[in-house]
Order: C-alpha cells, then sequence, then structure tokens
C-alpha cells in the first residue's frame, strides 16, 4: 500500500524553510512545501518486503501570475544514506532526474497557485534501527526569484495508532441509539503519551453522553445552512500507549439518531496528542464524568489491522440510512401589476420536514426548482443558482427573458428550510391572470418529478399568478404535470441577485437567499472522502464523505 503524505496530509503539519537567498526587489518569492516530517516502517516491513511512504514537495506561488522561466529543484539524497532508500514515484508533474545523491527537477514555467514539484517513494534502508532520523530538503533556483527552502524531518520508525472499525447497525430509525464501541492499537515501535479521541457526525446523528475531559463543538460557518455542520467531540485520553498494545474504551459512547435523521455520517479517529485536527471553538461540560481507556488483550481486537506507519489509518467512518420522509412545498405567488412596470417575486420552496436531505458525498443538488414565467412579463433580474431555459427546458443562451428557469439548491435542504429565489420582472402586456408555476422535486433532463422519498406530491407544484383581478385570491398549489421533457438542461448558476432571507427568528425556519447554494469551502469537515451510494426510504441519495467497506449500509 502506498502511503501519501503532502502540503494536505491528514496530519496538517506543514514545513516552510526560512532560509532564503537576497533577493532583488523586484522578484518574487516562491515558497517550497512539504510534510514537516515522516516515518518509516524498519525494514523489511510487514510481509518480508520493505514498505514505501510517499513524500510530496509543493512550490506556493501566491503571486497571482504565472512566473515564465524555467526553474530547478534540488534535493540533496546524501543525509538519507544507510537511513533511507529513495525512488522516484510512478508520476511525476516535473522533468525529474535521480542519482545516488540527488533529485534534481526542472519546470520551463511556474504557474499561479499550487504546484507539485517531486513525488519520492522513501523506504528504511537494510540493517536501520528504528528511532534513526535524516533531513530531507529540497531547494529551488531561477533566473529572477528567489525560493524559500523545505524540509522534511524522515524518521524510522515510531508509534501508528490504529482505530479498528465498530460493528454498527446502518438501517434505523429516528429516536433509535446503539452503543459506538471504540477499540484502537498502536501497532508502531514506540509508545504514545497521551491520546486524542475524535468523533464526528452529521446534522442528524449525536452522541447522547457528555465527559468533562471532552471538548464539543458544531462546525456551522456563515455561508452554510445551520443544519449542514458536523458536531465534533474531541476527547483528551491520558497515559501512556505502548508499541503493540491494544486498547478500548471504559465507560459508554452511545449514538442517537434525531427526529429528522435521513442520510448521515459518522467519523471516529485516535490521534497522538498536540496531533488531533484543529476545530472551531470548543465547550466542556462540568457533569464529574470522564471518559477513560483500558488495556486489552491482542485477541480482542484481531480485526485492527495496521499497514504502515500511516496517519490515515486512525480514522474510520460509517453510513447511516434513517427511515424517515421530507415533505418539499412549492409556494404559491400571486402579483398585480400595470404594463410598464417591474415587479419582485421571491419564487421557491420550503421542507416541511420532518427529514433534512443531505447530498455531502456527491455534492449534487438536492432538489430543482422549476420556474415557468406568466405571458406577458419578462425577467430582468435572475438570481444566482438560476439557469434561463426555453419552454421545453432546452438550453438558451440567454439567462434574460427566458419563459422557463431552473433553479438549483445546492447539496443540503434542512428540515423546516425555505428557499426563495428573488426576481424581478418587467411586465410588458397586461394579460389578465396571466399563470405560470412553481415545482419543486427530483431533476429530469426537461424538469422535474416528484422525490421518492417526499410522502405528498400534490403539493409538489404551486400557481405563479401576474396581474390577478381585483379581489382576487393567492392561488392555491395545482397538480398539473410539469412540461414534458424533450430536451437536456444543466442546472448552472448564472447571474447573482441580492435577497433577504424570509426566516423570523426563534421560528424554527431557516431560509436560504439565492436559493442556498452550496459552499464550496471545507465543511463537512476536514476530511476528504470517496463517495458511496445509500439507498433508504426507497430513494436512491448519496453523502459527501468517504464510505469503507465496513461501514457500507
Amino acid at each position: 500500500m502506498r502511503k501519501r503524505i503532502s502540503l494536505l496530509a491528514a496530519c496538517g503539519l506543514v514545513a516552510l524553510g526560512l532560509s532564503t537567498t537576497p533577493a532583488h526587489a523586484a522578484d518574487p518569492v516562491f515558497t517550497l512545501a512539504g510534510p514537516a516530517g515522516i516515518g518509516l516502517r524498519p525494514h523489511p516491513g510487514q510481509g518480508g518486503e520493505p514498505q514505501k511512504t510517499s513524500v510530496e514537495f509543493r512550490l506556493v506561488n501566491d503571486s497571482g501570475k504565472a512566473f515564465g522561466r524555467q526553474s530547478t529543484f534540488t534535493i540533496d539524497l546524501s543525509p538519507l544514506k544507510g537511513v533511507a532508500d529513495v525512488t522516484l514515484a510512478g508520476r511525476q508533474g516535473s522533468a525529474c532526474t535521480l542519482t545516488a545523491a540527488a533529485v534534481t527537477c526542472k519546470r520551463p514555467a511556474l504557474w499561479a497557485g499550487e504546484t507539485t514539484v517531486v513525488d519520492l517513494d522513501v523506504r528504511a534502508a537494510k540493517d536501520v534501527k528504528a528511532g534513526v532520523t535524516a533531513d530531507l530538503t529540497v531547494t529551488g533556483t531561477a533566473d529572477g526569484a528567489t525560493f524559500k527552502s523545505a524540509t522534511t524531518k524522515v524518521r524510522v520508525g515510531g508509534p501508528d495508532l490504529v482505530m479498528e472499525p465498530a460493528r454498527l447497525k446502518a438501517e434505523q430509525k429516528p429516536g433509535d441509539k446503539q452503543a459506538l464501541p471504540v477499540v484502537f492499537a498502536n501497532e508502531g515501535t514506540e509508545s504514545v503519551h497521551g491520546v486524542v479521541l475524535e468523533v464526528r457526525t452529521t446534522h442528524g446523528i449525536g452522541l447522547v453522553e457528555q465527559y468533562d475531559n471532552c471538548s464539543y463543538s458544531e462546525d456551522a460557518s456563515e455561508d452554510r445552512s445551520w443544519n449542514a455542520g458536523w458536531t465534533t467531540v474531541q476527547c483528551l485520553l491520558e497515559g501512556e500507549y505502548e508499541a503493540g498494545a491494544v486498547y478500548g474504551l471504559d465507560g459508554p459512547l452511545t449514538l442517537k439518531a434525531a427526529p429528522h435523521a435521513f442520510l448521515d455520517g459518522l467519523t471516529y479517529a485516535v490521534y497522538a496528542s498536540g496531533d488531533q485536527p484543529k476545530t472551531g471553538k470548543l465547550g466542556r461540560p462540568a457533569n464529574g464524568k470522564k471518559l477513560t481507556v483500558q488495556k486489552q488483550a491482542p485477541k480482542a481486537s484481531a480485526s485492527v489491522r495496521s499497514v504502515d506507519l500511516d496517519p490515515w489509518n486512525n480514522v474510520q467512518e460509517f453510513d447511516f440510512a434513517t427511515k424517515n420522509t421530507a415533505d418539499l412545498v412549492a409556494a404559491p405567488v400571486s402579483l398585480k401589476g400595470k404594463a410598464g412596470e417591474t415587479v419582485k417575486a421571491d419564487l421557491g420552496f420550503r421542507n416541511k420536514g420532518p427529514a433534512w436531505i443531505a447530498h455531502l458525498r456527491s455534492r449534487e443538488d438536492v432538489a430543482r426548482t422549476d420556474i415557468v414565467i406568466p405571458a406577458g412579463a419578462r425577467v430582468t433580474k435572475v438570481p444566482a443558482g438560476c439557469k434561463g431555459v426555453n419552454a421545453d427546458g432546452s438550453d438558451r443562451e440567454q439567462a434574460l427573458g427566458a419563459p422557463r428557469y431552473f433553479c438549483s439548491t445546492g447539496d443540503v435542504v434542512g428540515e423546516r428550510e425555505t428557499f426563495s429565489y428573488p426576481f424581478e420582472l418587467k411586465i410588458e402586456k397586461v394579460v389578465t391572470d396571466a399563470k405560470g408555476s412553481v415545482s419543486v422535486g427530483q431533476w429530469t433532463p426537461g424538469g422535474t418529478q416528484g422525490q421518492r422519498w417526499d410522502p405528498n406530491h400534490a403539493n409538489d407544484k404551486a400557481a405563479f399568478v401576474i396581474n390577478a383581478k381585483d379581489g382576487g385570491t393567492t392561488p392555491t398549489p395545482t397538480t398539473s404535470a410539469t412540461p414534458t421533457p424533450t430536451a437536456s438542461a444543466t442546472p448552472t448558476p448564472t447571474a447573482t441577485a441580492t435577497a433577504t432571507a424570509s426566516a423570523t427568528a426563534g421560528s424554527g425556519t431557516d431560509a436560504r437567499p439565492n436559493g442556498g447554494l452550496a459552499s464550496t469551502g471545507t465543511s463537512a469537515g476536514t476530511l476528504a472522502f470517496g463517495g458511496a451510494v445509500l439507498v433508504a426510504a426507497g430513494g436512491a441519495l448519496v453523502l459527501a464523505f468517504r464510505r469503507k467497506a465496513a461501514g457500507r449500509a
């Protein structure tokens, strides 16, 4: 198994060298970067073959523009003689050569942002003893530029904390509880002094117990729905954790499905104290209870496996599918105006719950809003997340003046959440009781259809009326079908528009202006995972965190 440690390594350790050569005032300064340190499994490793650890060195060009001259990067290998053997990894972003003394890489230009300089595979040398260290330093040169070097400390041996996958029940009902058995081992060559247990859950799952030596935080950034964040629990478990020993919790941890649970995820991990991921603001209870651990016989954790000294095997994940429903309700809109007037319309839907719906793995939209513009009106301002299409749902180039719009929800629709898309329309011609529609549902090539987890499709569509007669009433939702699909249309954001949230403080309703588009930053956490598919409540929905075989629903 190839282990990869890079600038984005799970441990989050980045070493930026401080030594530079003097630069001309106009010369750009570039930063080389790599992991602060790596550990090597002593030779020959498990299975009788030396195991490799991959190291990625990168260049950070934060000048905002490309550097068009050739650059040369050098890694001196002499400190690793007798300590480790180095080879070039299979794929390289630069033209690199390897000798016994050094690695040399050349790049004809440096683009703005981060660029991989070289990938190396490092193995412990034969007969080298555990505890031996050496420095691996990369430097750079180029006419008209200065480089900050980076150094990675290579160490033979070390601790290796490995989390055992827990046996959990994937299918559940709201309110269900189940124990989270935590068992971990130190499969390395050295002891660890103090560890941190981290448990992270999505919005629909939580821990019942609280302990004084645990810190609790909710990860909810300003640009995300309040119910899109993760809850993080970190518990400091003091003591010495010996190499080759297995440990289990001496106290309960119980998971509980919330009333709004639907498709949710869990990660649980163990780190050496000080190496745990950074979190937001943490709070501590004071109830006199403390979470502790006890040493176990190795046979109690026969499934604990360690491939190498690897921070990635500190973490396990699990996905839950809760039997639940979410009722999406289109909002009817009735407006009045004269020819030549511009009117504003907040078009959208609300989720009556009880479940939240999240596609945190795939980042796909949960639902689409299909808006048909009434006759005689022309859209003059389109909110973010909405795309103008032709009447049959096919693509068109111009966003303004379209007869129909597809609007995206983003990857999270919270329980009791309202989505509002603020349009502006000019009444070009007075058409008595000109009717359009607002529909919400699953994406189809030509519009929408009812979600399988939505129990009431009768309220998926509502009327959108302009120039209603005096004394007319607000139309009630209808059940008429959406236009027949005839062509593909991919929902993509277009022009932006300012909107105001319609949520009332303390009402339990979370309104997202502009359709509540999904954040493109780091939320759901600090871990990035591969995709998997869950089928629950008769519908196939996908969460956005990596699944392992032990946690498949």
